[in-house]
């Protein structure tokens, strides 16, 4: 990516055109550029950029930066230097002002990064095959098993469930390091629709189940109702988030990065995931088993709160590919 490279970021119907600036394998506003976005006024996206800052929701080492830029005053090319925010802060700010407008960006955003930045993150590609190879390998030893050794009929049972279990996350995570995950095998038609009020509900039943003190559970803004919202939104009357696993996966992910609560962010987003799925009776498959285990869960939640902005929609599919039929 060339530093402080500017693009044009217009809505599909031309009413927001924004020059974009690409840095530091992310995107930078400024307030004034943020206020347009999300179509109010800068006082207030300055009033929101505190209160992230001051809630400690993100760090503003990472997610603000002085930049020059040139502006053309009268006759003249003037450098100026001008406060930016990163996409994290976007974002941030787009939950709390707009989430459509926020989704909408964002898409563009995750294209545009897709598109710009160059792929220095990513582990060098012949130790990942090599690495693939190994574990394909692997599979491969068990397969002779079951063709070289007498087996029981449980033995070979449990043996073949290793060997799909194991092919199917290969398969998972080649896709991951390809890029190439998609949805698939979800489930369409759910018998529950969440609510702020019935997941807040759900919140203070966890909280009094283990005793927790007066900050879990409580808001700190309107954050929390909109991701609940978020999970439903539509555009162009289709569902942003069509499938349970989707919606589920989409909830998880909104509830870690918003830090809407005094306490217990992560512990509700783990909690409000399970009781989602349960509530649409697909946390348990057929042979009662659950859909995910509790270290998967655990793991999921904490990478989910490390992760880039940029990488949600990678998250959320990663998320989904864990718990869809297929798994």
């Amino acid at each position: 990516m060339n530093k402080g490279e500017i693009i044009l970021y217009q809505t599909s119907d031309g009413s927001i055109n924004l020059d974009v600036r690409l840095e530091d394998e992310t995107i930078w506003l400024t307030q004034k550029q943020i206020a347009l976005l999300f179509g109010t006024e800068i006082p207030a996206i300055s009033k929101h950029i505190k209160n992230i800052y001051e809630c400690n929701e993100l760090d503003e080492n990472s997610t603000f930066s002085k930049m020059e830029i040139v502006q053309q005053e009268g006759k003249r090319n003037i450098i100026r230097e001008l406060s930016f925010y990163n996409l994290d802060m976007i974002l941030s700010v787009g939950y709390r002002v707009n989430s459509k407008n926020a989704t909408i960006f964002r898409i563009w955003a995750n294209k545009v990064l897709k598109e710009y930045i160059i792929k220095g993150y990513a582990i060098n590609q012949y130790a990942k095959i090599e690495q693939l190879e190994e574990l394909k390998q692997t599979v491969k030893l068990l397969s002779n098993v079951l063709n070289t050794q007498s087996l029981t009929a449980n033995e070979a049972t449990g043996l073949l469930k290793v060997i799909t279990d194991y092919t199917y996350a290969l398969d998972t995570l080649d896709r991951y390091d390809y890029q190439s995950l998609e949805i698939i095998e979800t489930t369409k038609e759910p018998s529950f629709r969440a609510t702020y009020e019935n997941a807040m509900e759900a919140i203070e039943t966890l909280r009094q189940k283990f005793g927790s003190g007066k900050l879990f559970g409580n808001e700190k803004d309107q954050s929390f109702q909109s991701s609940i919202n978020t999970i439903y939104q539509t555009f162009d009357g289709i569902d942003l988030y069509p499938s349970i696993e989707e919606k589920a996966a989409m909830l998880l992910y909104l509830v870690v990065k918003n830090h809407s609560f005094s306490d217990g962010n992560k512990r509700i987003a783990a909690f409000l995931f399970l009781w989602f799925l349960e509530k649409n009776n697909i946390l348990y498959k057929k042979n009662g088993s659950r859909l995910i285990e509790n270290n998967t869960l655990v793991a999921l939640t904490l990478m989910i709160a490390e992760s880039r902005a940029e990488e949600k929609d990678i998250m959320v599919k990663v998320v989904v590919n864990l718990i869809n039929r297929k798994n």
